[in-house]
C-alpha cells in the first residue's frame, strides 16, 4: 500500500491573520508620521507658492516698466496686478497649501509694490512672512520664512535652523 501525501503551498489562516495583525502595528506607527510630513509638505508649498509670487510681481515690474503689486490676502492666497488694477496672477490656498498660515511683518502689511528696477516702492511693504501649519503642534512643524529686502532681494529660509546651525546656507 502507497499513502498518498499532497502538498498544499499557500497560507494557514493562523499565519494571515499574525502578518495582518504586524502590518496594522506598523501602520499605526507610520501614519502619524505620514501626517506630519503631509502637513510640512503643505508650509513647504505655500512657502515656494509665495516666493513665487514675489518674484513674479518683481520681474513683471521689470518688464512692463511699472509700478507691479504682490497683494497678500488671508492664509497663503495672493495676487500679481500693475499699479493700475490689471490683475496679472493669482493663487488661492485652496491650490496645495489649504492649513497653512501666514504672520507678515510689519503686522497689518498686505502689499508690497515694486518699481521699474525691480526695488520695493512702498514704505510700509511686507519685509518678512513666516509661513506654518494651523494644525500641527510646535514641536512638529516646519515653518519657512520669506524674507524681502528694499532692494527687491528675496529670500526664503528655515527659522529654526539659526540656533542649530548658523552656518547653514538655509538658516535665517
Amino acid at each position: 500500500m502507497t499513502a498518498n501525501h499532497t502538498h498544499n503551498s499557500g497560507f494557514t489562516l493562523i499565519e494571515l491573520m499574525i502578518t495582518i495583525a504586524l502590518l496594522g502595528i506598523l501602520s499605526s506607527f507610520a501614519i502619524p508620521s505620514y501626517r506630519i510630513w503631509i502637513q510640512n509638505t503643505q508650509i513647504r508649498g505655500g512657502a515656494e507658492a509665495i516666493l513665487n509670487g514675489i518674484q513674479l510681481a518683481r520681474s513683471e515690474a521689470v518688464q512692463r516698466n511699472t509700478n507691479t503689486q504682490f497683494v497678500l490676502g488671508s492664509k497663503a492666497d495672493w495676487t500679481v496686478q500693475t499699479a493700475a488694477g490689471t490683475t496679472i496672477q493669482t493663487r488661492t490656498s485652496q491650490d496645495g497649501s489649504p492649513n497653512v498660515t501666514v504672520a507678515v511683518t510689519p503686522a497689518g502689511a498686505t502689499t508690497i509694490t515694486f518699481n521699474a528696477f525691480g526695488r520695493v516702492q512702498n514704505a510700509n511693504a511686507i519685509n518678512r512672512i513666516d509661513v506654518d501649519s494651523s494644525v500641527l503642534n510646535t514641536a512638529d512643524s516646519r515653518e519657512m520664512r520669506i524674507t524681502i529686502g528694499a532692494g527687491g532681494n528675496i529670500r526664503m529660509c528655515d527659522p529654526n535652523l539659526t540656533v542649530s546651525s548658523p552656518n547653514d546656507p538655509r538658516a535665517c
